[in-house]
């Protein structure tokens, strides 16, 4: 048996449940209250290992045992509406070791590559949800990239214009320039703002998975697979 993985559930008051695996960044899933938060997350555990391989930490990932909750926390507004973990686990506000950090940005980066390459290898035209809803492709990937430029790095003082999210070149960049700001702000023990620093990088890197395995259950040319987005 491998090392335990450490689990927080937050519940929200009406609709949903979400439990984050907060060790390993953006791997946190949600579901319906009253249905299993921890079996949802261990659903994606094989999608999960692709995204720690691709950050160099597929071996120590494949090595890990079973998930085991460490913490519950009530949820906020947004975990019942979105599936957003919105609390920060209390061992996110420990102190850090330097190579701890550098696994968890790198699994971040990771989650940009991840998201790029389903969003270029997806059909233009995504599979409806159950109600014919949904985004189209263009509109994901705008959001996702507009988020985290308009929101999650102005934390560690990266601000660029929202344009940035429609140059590759420019985009790049900017990544680049939010990995270092997150970096300094490590190296300075400083959070992000109000939020924890490993938060961020947690919330930063679910928000590029949940949306590309979204892109990937959406994909027309592919068989539908069991719908990630939100569950």
């Amino acid at each position: 048996m491998g090392e335990r993985i450490r689990v927080m559930v937050e519940t929200g008051k009406k609709k949903r449940v979400v439990a984050s695996a907060f060790d390993w960044p953006g791997w946190d899933r949600s579901t319906k209250l009253g249905d299993d938060p921890v079996g949802v997350l261990e659903r994606y555990r094989p999608r999960f290992a692709k995204v720690a391989a691709l950050a160099g930490y597929g071996e120590a990932f494949d090595r890990l045992g079973a998930l085991e909750v460490v913490e519950e926390v009530d949820g906020i507004g947004m975990t019942d509406y979105y599936g957003v973990s919105g609390r920060t686990a209390s061992a996110e506000l420990e102190p850090l070791a330097e190579a701890e950090f550098e696994r968890k940005l790198a699994l971040l980066q990771a989650s940009w590559t991840t998201f790029d390459d389903m969003a270029a290898r997806v059909s233009d035209e995504l599979r409806k949800g159950p109600r014919g809803g949904g985004w189209e492709k263009d509109k994901i990937i705008r959001h996702v990239n507009g988020a985290e430029i308009d929101e999650f790095a102005r934390k560690v003082g990266v601000r660029v214009p929202l344009e940035t999210r429609d140059d590759p070149a420019a985009l790049r960049a900017y990544r680049a320039a939010f990995a270092d700001g997150i970096r300094d702000h490590y190296e300075r023990g400083e959070p992000a703002g109000r939020w924890a620093l490993q938060f961020l990088i947690r919330r930063c890197a679910w928000h590029m998975l949940d949306h590309a395995w979204e892109l990937e259950d959406r994909d027309l040319t592919e068989p539908p697979l069991r719908s990630s987005h939100g569950s």
